[in-house]
């Protein structure tokens, strides 16, 4: 039977792949983007969040996370939890509304949407008459009430939403029982705000825009009591034993209102504008919190005089004489307290505040002198400053762990110590089997350390270049300092901050060596700066070295940013990651690559214009390697530069367009290397017959010339100790590959460690390879003879790792934009490749390589390689033979920013950005896969009244 299976078809290789790779996208980590609407259930203490993407998330403990999404993709606008209920209502901006339920399904829960409905006015009518604009579940948990812009009220029944038109509250029934004078002066209008009575379920409170509130009996279908408001209506807030109600306004006031046991018309017991007498902001919401010792929270959002303070996103929060203003750095999308919500209990006694802003989620703790902020386990906002690039690190080490844990405390001292009060749920996954790290550079020069074992991103530490450097804005100032007497009372809060002082300052590239605690971070201005951790604030004066990557050119001039100017004297750090000393790269480029050998105590750092190599130990730079074309004249702009016209950027259009044109017709004039595409090319089509039958479809792949722009521009750089000159000494070696399809090799002498600080490291360069079709080197790597990747610096000396196979040969993986390549070692002879541009028609844009395990057994494990491609689909290539595993589709094409930000890690793990403030979680392995599993403990009220506790299991796993 074997002639019958198809070329390379093996069953027990298809069975061990089925063992080993499983795609799955498991979690989104971060902020949601552009959120719109938040609701709380005080029973489930759940919060859900939704967004304009038609997204609701569901948050609770710390690893209780639900995540549903409408099949409309508009925009929610409003999230109603049904009372005493695992069930909410979303209002989308179509006029849909959606209920979602907890259900439990197959041993686990997930958030599933039960029915839709658009609520249908009569024959002829505008929209207007049934455009939903508030929203009321009632707490028998069997209606909805729907207020409109009509100013009609109407009544659906669930789970079903059937309309009950015979209790439809209509605009002319509330009409009937308000003065005939108020009527004459102003018509209801929309509704604005619905509210259920704290102590009879049989009383709403509706209250128009106009100003109008009326107590409305539901057994009686009358007007028991009406209030006559002189400005527009904002919204409602009943005190908690009913006796009286807040109405807040366009003008910035609010009214205090009493309800009194008979008819008599209530007159205001307060009307009161808190930071007039100035125009003021509406105020949009507002709570009134009792408490014990007497002195109610008066909380409400906006109000602040327009003149001055008119841009200002502000919630105020007042307790006899204690008031401030906190300041929101986004737009405040809605809040709300967390207090008291036991039946019986006579206070609210406020807790905490809960704001969800349109860039981050803050919350301030109520309790606690000052009302500080409490730290978020999760909803981190990662774009605080712009993310610029990403590093993971897998299984942390226990002591760097808590090292890195201890300087994060001092940062966070500040902040309340309450704990975290929504809390709905129980997290049941398993705790992660090894501790990671995931970093991120920003664009204000810092790098944040994100604790990424779990479900929930939860930061660690957080890491500032600027004091190396003079900048606009000083360090030491604090942004949140108030003057005595100011007013009114602003408190800055929140950690989104779009704004960096200089974009040269950007992170560009990081390197962590867990094993020894060194760190590498290198920027948009050329600074490369590397560090030790220091577990107790220094001051030390950081040494400086300058890299002139075009020491041998002539007639080069740097049109772009200046280098960032340096500290005189010492300088002051934190507890953490200090530096002790900054290569600078000249011209001041972007660095494009980064590696770190700590063993060897040598980092090597690459630009648009080459590349060189720092010890660190001396503090003495190696050498440097200028990469530059002669034609390379857009290097030397920078990406900050203006000077690039219009007429240079056309011109270059143009020839790209006619070398593509002529190419096909004027090879025998060309260049050698298009002289060899052509050979290649014909005779791919003399063996196209013969090979029809064996081999897939090839596109025929154009030379790129070396006058491309960029062709120095270094992609990757790699350090190995493997043989270089001959077969029977191995020595340490540096590797560099460019945008050009240049590999170039440097053989080191590093002296032993006894002389270490006596004799300089020295380099020779001992090999250049080019590949034929000049196309971007985008990884290097050795494979020792057992054709297993070399290990991590110091990864065999702390006991992680096998030592590296040096008996046998080893082999050079150069994988560039459009295929994989494998070379003998120390020939450099062509052994085996893999054409996958050619094959497959996409390029490489990501790849590393990745240890993935047995789902069956732990005795089993291989190393392979996860390339990410420009088409969104990652592949998974075998070591050493280059054989296609298997393809996933992932990212959509058309995201480029997505594709860019991609981050895989040691065990087949992955992460991208799928907005500036989230990032999508993704596992390859069968093995390693970390997603929500949780257990929401809810008392289910039964027809006869007796409650009883039911358990659900979340496993939500999103595709």
């Amino acid at each position: 039977m074997r002639r019958f299976l198809r070329p390379g078809h093996d069953p027990v290789r298809e069975r061990l792949k089925r063992d080993l790779f499983q795609f799955n996208k498991t979690v989104e980590h971060g902020f949601p983007h552009q959120p719109s609407a938040l609701g709380y259930s005080p029973f489930l203490r759940l919060m859900a969040i939704g967004t304009r993407s038609g997204a609701i998330k569901l948050y609770g403990a710390p690893g209780v996370e639900f995540m549903g999404l409408h099949e409309e993709n508009n925009t929610v606008m409003q999230i109603h939890f049904i009372p005493d209920q695992c069930q909410l209502v979303t209002l989308l901006d179509d006029n849909s509304l959606h209920l979602w339920s907890l259900k439990q399904h197959s041993g686990a829960s997930e958030l599933r949407e039960e029915h839709r409905f658009t609520l249908k006015g009569p024959p002829g009518s505008p929209p207007s008459a049934t455009q939903i604009t508030a929203v009321l579940p009632h707490s028998s948990r069997e209606v909805l009430y729907l207020g409109t812009e009509s100013g009609n009220i109407f009544v659906v029944e669930l789970p079903s939403f059937r309309v009950l038109e015979d209790r439809t509250i209509t605009s002319e029934a509330v009409l009937q029982r308000v003065p005939e004078d108020y009527c004459n002066r102003r018509s209801c209008e929309l509704v604005e705000a619905l509210r259920e009575h704290p102590k009879n379920p049989d009383q709403i409170l509706i209250g128009y825009s106009r100003g109008l509130i009326v107590l409305w009996d539901l057994q009686n279908s009358k007007v028991t009591h009406h209030f006559l408001g002189s400005q527009q209506l904002e919204n409602l807030y009943w005190q908690r034993d009913g006796s009286k109600f807040i109405s807040c306004h366009y003008d910035g006031s609010y009214t205090q209102w009493p309800v009194s046991s008979d008819n008599r018309q209530p007159e205001p017991l307060e009307n009161l504008v808190p930071y007039g007498p100035f125009p003021c902001k509406a105020i949009s919401k507002i709570y009134w919190q009792t408490t014990k010792n007497g002195l109610p929270y008066i909380i409400f959002q906006g109000g602040m005089p327009r003149a001055s303070y008119g841009d200002r996103h502000s919630i105020s929060v007042i307790r006899g004489s204690q008031q401030t203003a906190f300041d929101f750095t986004s737009r405040v999308i809605d809040f709300f307290i967390i207090f008291s919500s036991e039946p019986t209990a006579e206070f609210d006694d406020p807790s905490a505040m809960v704001v969800l802003a349109e860039e981050e989620l803050v919350v301030i703790d109520l309790k606690t002198a000052g009302w500080p902020a409490v730290h978020p386990p999760y909803l981190a906002s990662l774009h605080c400053s712009a993310i610029t690039c990403s590093h993971h690190v897998s299984n942390i080490p226990l002591k760097l762990w808590e090292r890195i844990i201890s300087a994060g405390s001092k940062q966070n001292i500040h902040y309340s110590n309450m704990p975290w009060p929504i809390d709905g749920g129980s997290n049941i996954a398993p705790d992660p089997p090894q501790r990671d790290l995931l970093l991120t550079g920003h664009e204000d020069g810092t790098v944040r350390f994100w604790d990424a074992s779990g479900v929930c991103l939860h930061l660690l530490y957080k890491l500032s270049t600027v004091r190396v450097f003079l900048t606009d804005a000083d360090p030491n100032d604090n942004m949140n300092a108030l003057g005595e007497d100011e007013w009114p009372p602003l408190r800055k809060v929140g950690t989104f901050d779009p704004y960096s002082d200089d974009p040269r300052l950007g992170i560009q590239k990081i390197y962590l060596c867990k094993y020894s605690g060194y760190l590498a971070v290198a920027g948009t201005a050329g600074q490369v700066l590397v560090m030790e951790l220091n577990d107790e604030d220094a001051e030390h004066v950081v040494d400086h070295a300058e890299a002139d990557l075009l020491q041998d050119q002539e007639g080069y001039r740097w049109k772009g940013h200046e280098k960032l100017k340096t500290r005189d004297g010492p300088v002051r750090f934190e507890a953490g990651f200090q530096p002790f000393v900054l290569v600078q790269c000249q011209p001041p480029a972007v660095v494009t690559s980064l590696a770190l050998h700590s063993e060897w105590k040598l980092v090597a750092f690459g630009t648009s214009h080459g590349f060189g190599l720092f010890d660190h130990q001396q503090k003495r730079l190696v050498f440097v390697k200028c990469t530059l074309h002669p034609s390379d004249q857009l290097a030397l702009e920078g990406p900050l530069s203006r000077v690039k016209s219009l007429k240079k950027s056309l011109r270059q259009s143009f020839r790209r367009i006619r070398r593509s044109r002529v190419s096909s017709r004027k090879r025998r004039g060309g260049s050698g290397n298009a002289a060899e595409v052509q050979e290649a090319n014909a005779k791919f089509d003399q063996d196209a017959l013969q090979e029809m039958e064996l081999a897939p479809v090839q596109r025929k792949i154009e030379a790129r010339s070396a006058e491309d722009s960029f062709t120095g521009f270094v992609r990757t750089l790699y350090f190995a100790d493997t043989f270089l000159r001959d077969s029977s000494r191995h020595c340490p070696s540096l590797w560099a590959g460019t945008n050009g399809g240049t590999v170039y090799a440097f053989c080191l002498r590093v002296p032993p460690a006894e002389r270490r600080m006596d004799e300089p490291v020295r380099a020779e360069q001992a090999k250049e390879i080019q590949l034929m079709h000049r196309a971007p080197v985008v990884g290097i790597l050795v494979l020792d003879g057992r054709s297993t990747p070399l290990p991590e610096p110091l990864e065999v000396a702390h006991d992680l790792s096998k030592s590296p196979d040096m008996q046998g040969s080893h082999q050079l993986l150069v994988v560039s934009e459009e295929q994989f390549k494998v070379f003998t070692l120390p020939k450099v002879s062509s052994k085996l490749k893999l054409k996958l541009t050619a094959l497959e028609g996409c390029r490489v844009r990501k790849v590393t390589v990745a240890n993935f395990g047995s789902c069956k057994t732990d005795d089993y494990s291989e190393n392979d390689l996860a390339v990410l491609t420009n088409l969104g689909d990652i592949q998974i290539i075998s070591l050493p033979f280059l054989k296609l595993q298997i393809r996933y589709p992932c990212i959509r094409k058309e995201d480029v920013s997505g594709i860019a930000s991609c981050v895989f890690t040691k065990y087949g793990q992955g992460f991208y950005l799928i907005s500036p403030s989230e990032f999508e979680r993704f596992s390859l392995s069968t093995k390693w896969l970390v997603e929500p599993r949780c257990v929401v403990d809810m008392p289910e009220v039964t027809s006869n009244n007796h409650v009883h506790k039911t358990g659900m299991e979340n496993a939500v796993r999103k595709s």
